[in-house]
């Protein structure tokens, strides 16, 4: 048998490649729910978030990559080959924007607001959530690996692409683009055009650098550049802001399970639960993610066990989620991109010793002091530009306005955050006015509703109208309780008593409840049902026989 070449100078790119996807998420983390006025901002200290969240949250990546690399031996060993290349896997992007902004701040904010507990005992509690919430979302996933086929054929395509496809476009994409890309523009393009040239394009740059590695180092050599030759001539080519000090190295203190009482422990448990109905659909588009990176690795003559790779994404963000990591690990799309680079199984192995040293000993903190986001984040705009157009390589024509539809409420969401950025006047005017609260309606829950409007359309669009009564009902339910829909700032879970307590007591506003949200999803699977019954003595349209 062949001895396996498990280690070439492919895996040098394809590492530089996985590291620095990984690498940008958790700058993305820090970025997201830190600030240099944590106490005034409402949000987490850097520190804080560096010592405390990161190193649990990179154990799901060590544990993983280390296990598909022990699975590429494998599949060598059992195939006689000596190509295999392993599968890489990561942070999962998407859902690290949901767990920042749905997850970690509210519940900070609320540890703040309703728990009334000083800033760093709010910390610690909104940390325990967000850590508790990974856990229980990687406990669903391992439970759901052997059901990965079911559930494919359950949600349609277009529903989960599409609400993968809205957060890509509005949360991933054009998010950093607005806030952190466009603020230095001169950092911001010069990285962006290696990303369009080096990853959009696919094109080899110079010395075959991979895009990733290439686009940062362009972007930071602007950046520093700019800084001095500003600071040489008086002119400002890039903001000149304060480098942040560097966070002293402290062993992590990873999840305390016994360090609490048992008071404690429930008051997390019952706020992470109302949490959950918003990453399980992020859950749900790992698994069939996984299955599909799975399938796109065969078809690059890498056969592995799709149960295995499933079953190893949700035991992985379990123990991250034990250990106080608060993102879920997902397998990454570009097993192709990695074995074109030459990749084998070095790659995954160096990417594990890596994030898992710099997680545990700091090196994260001296990283994301020199690194400026301008820089960094060009590389989201890639990801969001990539999930966006699978999705839409990957969905059926006929489903394309189903697709289009799911973008509607991360609009909506969009606008939100845009009038929350743009000062307290503003956010103040749309959280009172009734168009104000139909914004945030639409907004709260937006991934769900995505799902369920997607679906929804994608069954109309089959002829199936009794499956798309189905979702409406399922709709109904979801925004009764406030799943979706909830009028509140906080888009808490509960009762409609409870929520419509809370509520401004205006005719207007109260048309935003959740009796009327229900009642609204309700007419539309009673019209829906009525059609259904109406068409059974008709034949569909020459469009719907076509299917």
């Amino acid at each position: 048998m062949p001895r396996y070449a498990w280690a070439r100078w492919g895996d040098l790119n394809a590492f530089f490649g996985l590291m620095l996807d990984n690498l940008t998420v958790m700058i993305m983390l820090v970025v997201l729910i830190s600030s240099p006025h944590p106490e005034a901002d409402g949000k987490f200290s850097r520190d804080f978030v560096l010592t405390q969240m990161i190193p649990g949250t990179v154990l799901g990546v060590v544990v993983g990559d280390m296990i598909y690399t022990w699975m590429a031996f494998r599949l060598a060993r059992r195939t006689g080959r000596t190509d295999v290349t392993a599968m890489p896997l990561g942070l999962d992007t998407p859902s690290t924007f949901a767990a920042a902004g749905l997850v970690l701040l509210p519940a900070l904010g609320r540890g703040l607001t309703v728990r009334q507990l000083p800033h760093e005992q709010a910390m610690v509690f909104a940390w325990h959530v967000g850590a508790v919430v990974l856990a229980l979302v990687g406990l669903f996933k391992t439970i759901a690996a052997p059901l990965g086929g079911a559930m494919r054929r359950w949600v349609p395509r277009a529903g989960l692409l599409g609400s993968l496809a809205a957060i890509a476009m509005v949360l991933i994409a054009f998010l950093p683009l607005w806030q952190h890309i466009a603020a230095i523009p001169v950092v911001g393009m010069a990285a962006l055009v290696v990303i369009f040239v080096g990853l959009v394009a696919r094109r080899r740059l110079p010395g075959g650098t991979p895009g990733a590695l290439a686009a940062a180092a362009v972007g930071v050599g602007v950046y520093w550049a700019g800084r001095y030759v500003g600071h040489w001539t008086g002119w400002p080519i890039v903001p000149s802001t304060e480098i942040p000090p560097p966070v002293g190295w402290r062993a992590p203190e990873l999840l305390p399970l016994f360090a609490r009482d048992w008071a404690w422990w429930q008051a997390v448990l019952q706020e992470a639960v109302q949490y959950l109905p918003v990453m399980l659909p992020f859950a749900l588009a790992t698994i069939v993610g996984g299955i599909d990176c799975t399938e796109s690795a065969a078809a690059a003559g890498d056969p592995y066990d799709t149960r295995t790779i499933l079953l190893t994404e949700g035991a992985a963000s379990v123990l991250a989620g034990l250990a106080g990591g608060v993102i879920q690990n997902t397998p990454y799309i570009g097993h192709p991109a990695y074995k074109a680079m030459g990749g084998r199984a070095a790659y995954t192995l160096a990417t594990a010793l890596f994030v898992g040293l710099a997680g545990v000993f700091g090196w994260f903190a001296w990283i994301f002091q020199w690194l400026p986001e301008a820089a960094m984040f060009t590389i989201l705009v890639f990801i969001g530009l990539e999930i966006t157009a699978q999705s839409y390589r990957a969905t059926p024509n006929r489903h394309l306005p189903a697709l289009a539809l799911a973008v509607m409420p991360a609009l909506a969401y969009l606008v939100l955050v845009g009038a929350g950025s743009l000062g307290a006047g503003q956010s103040a005017a749309l959280q009172t006015s009734p168009a104000g609260l139909a914004l945030r309606t639409l907004a709260n829950g937006f991934i769900i509703t995505s799902l369920l409007w997607a679906s929804m359309l994608a069954a109309i669009l089959d002829g199936h109208l009794v499956r798309a009564a189905l979702y409406m009902l399922f709709a109904a339910g979801c925004s009764l309780l406030g799943v979706i829909h909830s009028p509140l700032p906080t888009a808490m879970i509960a009762l409609p008593s409870q929520v419509i307590a809370q509520m401004p007591q205006e005719p207007a506003l109260l048309c935003q409840s959740p009796y009327h949200w229900a009642a609204a999803y309700l007419l539309g699977a009673g019209l829906l049902g009525f059609l259904a019954l109406y068409r059974l003595g008709f034949p569909l349209p020459e469009t719907d026989q076509q299917e």
